[in-house]
């Protein structure tokens, strides 16, 4: 992921910074507890394509 990027994406719900999880592939947004998808080097930014994080998960 191009930090570039990460400088410009915010989540669509809160407008909140996000954290690349490499290995997960995914954009986190430690304020709503939510994962967007990343898909073949795509950011997923659709709400209803996030995953809720569970108590245990950090983000």
């Amino acid at each position: 992921m191009d930090n570039r990027l990460l400088d410009i994406l915010a989540c669509p719900v809160c407008k909140g910074s996000l954290n690349y999880h490499k290995t997960e592939q995914e954009l986190v947004c430690p304020a709503c507890r939510l994962a967007y998808p990343v898909k073949d080097d795509i950011p997923v930014m659709l709400p209803e394509e996030a995953r809720e994080l569970s108590a245990e998960e950090s983000a």
